[in-house]
């Protein structure tokens, strides 16, 4: 990456710590921990439960907190906006109005320092670093949530982010009320860390490996394991070319879950406004084109300086 990068680690000592920071590490730290004890309480009933969670809430982080809230790429009626909205807060991932501040700061500042989680700060800061150096990602407390003023004006996106980890701790509850422990380590913890994982991949793997198709000027690379891992956001070289449109995986091949459901959706008439990238766009972004248009221009300079 050359000069791309620059290496920053994040210090666990000698900085100041609040409590959003520890915070984060007990929850991330909670959860792993959690984890560790699911080969000793495992049983097919709530490994299959935790397959379905990781497709109901790890859709719905894709589906509401990005493609819809973050990049308006469709929309719903406000009842189902709201409960995919609610499946979301269940993932971990912080409330809707942080995850979209958030990512619209990447998109913003992409791969610069000014990007919450790039690679060009280190790898391990843009995978899970970034989580726990909450004054790095906004410069204060109150720089925060200054680019999401259309979802602050909903009253139900205030409430859920004042209250939304008493709604995955709640529903830590039910699981184990359901199924016991066993519920609640594969339910909660498995899927919780596995899809953690997965979306920081986004940021740290899908910028360092993987396949550039279109100009962005920037890192994002279509990664097809992550792409299977988060339900299609693996796509990512795509989406940085594309940052509105509703389906990821633009090929036949690159599988987007999640693009199957806004379309499933659009199909049944719930869906609508669905938007997708033109061939005019895809040619203005192709990478081989824009080599090609570089060529030309070189072509033409050399003949005028010949001429001069």
């Amino acid at each position: 990456m050359g000069d791309w990068v620059t290496q920053w680690r994040v210090e666990f000592l000698g900085r100041e710590w609040n409590v959003v920071d520890i915070g984060s590490v007990v929850v991330v730290l909670g959860l792993h921990c959690l984890t560790l004890l699911a080969p000793f309480h495992f049983n097919w009933p709530a490994f299959w439960a935790a397959v379905a969670l990781y497709f109901v809430t790890g859709v719905s982080v894709n589906l509401s907190y990005h493609r819809q809230l973050s990049h308006r790429s469709f929309k719903l009626p406000k009842w189902l906006e709201y409960l995919f909205a609610y499946c979301a807060v269940l993932s971990f991932q912080r409330s809707p109005l942080e995850w979209v501040s958030i990512h619209r700061s990447h998109h913003q500042f992409t791969d610069t320092l000014k990007d919450p989680h790039s690679p060009v700060r280190g790898f391990w800061y843009s995978h899970i670093g970034w989580i726990f150096d909450y004054r790095s990602r906004f410069g204060s407390y109150d720089a925060r949530l200054k680019n999401v003023g259309d979802l602050k004006r909903e009253p139900f996106y205030i409430f859920l982010h004042y209250t939304y980890p008493l709604h995955a701790i709640g529903f830590g509850v039910v699981l184990y009320a359901v199924g016991g422990l066993p519920f609640l380590v594969w339910g909660l913890g498995v899927r919780s860390v596995v899809f953690l994982h997965a979306t920081f991949g986004i940021n740290s793997i899908c910028h360092t490996w993987g396949q550039v198709v279109w100009d962005t000027g920037d890192l994002s690379r279509n990664n097809w394991l992550i792409g299977l891992m988060a339900h299609g956001e693996g796509w990512h070289n795509n989406h940085h070319a594309f940052e509105q449109s509703a389906r990821h995986g633009l090929e036949w091949w690159q599988v987007d879950v999640t693009w199957y459901v806004i379309r499933f959706l659009e199909a049944i008439g719930l869906a609508t406004d669905v938007k997708l990238p033109t061939e005019t766009q895809k040619k203005r972004k192709s990478l081989s084109n824009n080599y090609k248009i570089s060529e030309e221009k070189l072509e033409t300079k050399v003949i005028n300086n010949g001429k001069l």
